[in-house]
């Protein structure tokens, strides 16, 4: 497994509750662009459109050397993704739910070198909790220090 890229944002942002793994689809110099390394996660989202999931607010930017060049506004198009039924209509109930958002975390290609997205069921966090985790990492990176040091 090759990761792309990772939506860091999204693990600040929000509590992940459960993981889901998707197919996504992309055109050829897409696929391209994405090998060098030319996306961007944060911002993006994944709603239910009918019977379909996509992604909305991806940036996969336009392949240098393709020969039909993609505007600026190609590079953010919405993108079905692929999964089963049954774990669509799981999706389907849990973000009937209030708070829940499908937010893709990372980005990757398979072992067959297929590239596949990571979503994550995801609750939107407080900002007392922001707060409340950003003092748990400084009170454990104090104490590694003390441990270290003396």
């Amino acid at each position: 497994m090759k990761i792309i890229t990772q939506n860091k944002k999204a693990f600040f942002d929000y509590e992940v509750l459960d993981r889901i793994e998707a197919g996504l689809v992309l055109t050829g110099d897409e696929v391209k662009s994405l090998r060098a390394g030319n996306v961007n996660l944060v911002g993006s989202f994944a709603v239910l459109q009918g019977s379909e999931l996509v992604m909305i607010n991806c940036y996969i930017g336009p392949y240098s050397h393709a020969y039909d060049k993609k505007s600026e506004d190609a590079a953010r198009r919405t993108r079905k993704l692929l999964v089963h039924r049954r774990e669509l209509d799981k999706i389907a109930g849990d973000i009937s739910r209030k708070g829940i958002t499908i937010v893709p975390l990372k980005l990757y290609f398979n072992d067959k070198n297929f590239v596949k997205v990571e979503l994550g069921l995801c609750k939107h966090k407080k900002a007392h909790q922001r707060k409340e985790e950003i003092r748990e990492r400084d009170i454990k990176r104090e104490t590694r220090r003390e441990l270290k040091g003396g």
